[in-house]
């Protein structure tokens, strides 16, 4: 059992992999023009919107932590609102971090939104999959020893991964200014998306979590 729950987490995290790889090399064969760099705000919308696509199909098909009981659709309806409102409200606290980090406030709003929709993509969508909008399930995940399963291990590491290489990210930008892959949040997105990497290196080192 513990065998193909690694294995069903493996797939997660290689797919993920997989969106963002794709995301990279596939628009450019329609897109002119583009690259991650030159044209960032466009790859910032098709990466959110592929890996979390990704993720939300994977985690319906398989269910990591199921419910017992059958609901209605108007609960499921209600479940989905309130989902959508914990990922809208990550975004603004996302925003807001980031703005209180260094982001201009006003100029670059736009690509500041659109980092924190990825970052939450990383963070707040997993949990959302795994946990659904309940906070005392998100508060003891990631409590001390609040891990009950392999994939609450997974939320802490990518969530604790996509929040220090988005902040690590940040430390070339003041060394070289002139650089144009340093005007915008280029090294914090790049680092950002090690995360489904160094989760399969933790699964692989760690497999009795």
């Amino acid at each position: 059992m513990r065998h193909t729950e690694i294995k069903r987490l493996l797939s997660v995290n290689v797919v993920c992999i997989a969106s963002i790889i794709l995301t990279t090399l596939v628009p450019s064969l329609f897109l002119e023009n583009f690259s991650v760099l030159g044209t960032h705000l466009i790859w910032l919308c098709i990466c959110s919107a592929s890996v979390g696509t990704g993720n939300v199909i994977l985690y319906l098909i398989f269910k990591p932590n199921p419910s017992m009981r059958r609901n209605s659709i108007a609960h499921k309806v209600a479940k989905f609102i309130r989902c959508c409102v914990y990922f809208f409200v990550s975004c603004i606290l996302f925003h807001g971090i980031i703005v209180l980090y260094g982001a201009p406030l006003i100029e670059s709003i736009l690509e500041t939104f659109l980092f924190a929709v990825l970052l939450s993509t990383f963070t707040t969508l997993h949990c959302l999959c795994v946990l659904g909008p309940n906070f005392q399930a998100w508060l003891r995940v990631f409590s001390k020893n609040g891990a009950m399963s392999i994939w609450d291990n997974n939320l802490q590491i990518t969530t604790m991964c996509s929040v220090v290489g988005a902040w690590l990210g940040a430390f070339p930008i003041p060394l070289d200014w002139d650089r144009p892959w340093q005007e915008g949040k280029e090294p914090r997105k790049i680092s950002k998306h090690w995360t489904p990497i160094l989760d399969i290196k933790a699964l692989l080192r760690h497999p009795q979590c």
